[in-house]
């Protein structure tokens, strides 16, 4: 079990950005902070028949700097990017790339088997694919009915 220290600022920084993306929607202004907007990583999780798919966009940061584990059925994303041109006499135009660290955790259903994760980084984004534990799978059983035969789904 991963114990993690409450912050109530940041859940009040995560309220902030959420109100901030609702307005963003209605026209509003966008939340910045120092010019670049907060690192948000967007994140597709697919549910397949024997499969569940995580796909994370990380542009701009090295396979070997990610940082993801799994630990009773939370999936922890961690990872920093760095500015490109970094110096004292640099002075930036223009900054929409935003960068520093970020953290994404996510909670797995029971039915993954967290031995056989797979994953795979490519053109910035990550690929976890996690099969589904076997004895959890859905089966179909068919059950002989008078008038015929009927279909009933039951879980194992």
């Amino acid at each position: 079990m991963v114990l993690q220290r409450w912050e109530p600022f940041r859940d009040l920084r995560q309220m902030e950005e959420t109100m901030n993306r609702l307005w963003r929607g209605f026209g509003g202004t966008p939340a910045y902070r120092d010019g670049a907007e907060d690192w948000n990583i967007l994140i597709d999780v697919v549910q397949q028949k024997d499969d569940i798919i995580v796909k994370a966009s990380i542009p701009g940061v090295k396979p070997e700097e990610l940082d993801i584990s799994i630990e009773d059925n939370l999936l922890t994303l961690k990872a920093e990017r760095k500015p490109d041109i970094e110096g004292k006499d640099i002075t930036y135009l223009m900054q929409e790339r935003p960068f520093g660290s970020f953290f994404r955790a996510l909670h797995l259903p029971d039915t993954v088997d967290t031995n056989k994760v797979k994953s795979k980084y490519e053109n910035g984004v990550l690929t976890l694919t996690m099969p589904k534990v076997e004895e959890k799978k859905r089966k179909q059983i068919q059950i002989k009915v008078s008038s015929g035969t009927k279909a009933i789904e039951a879980k194992k």
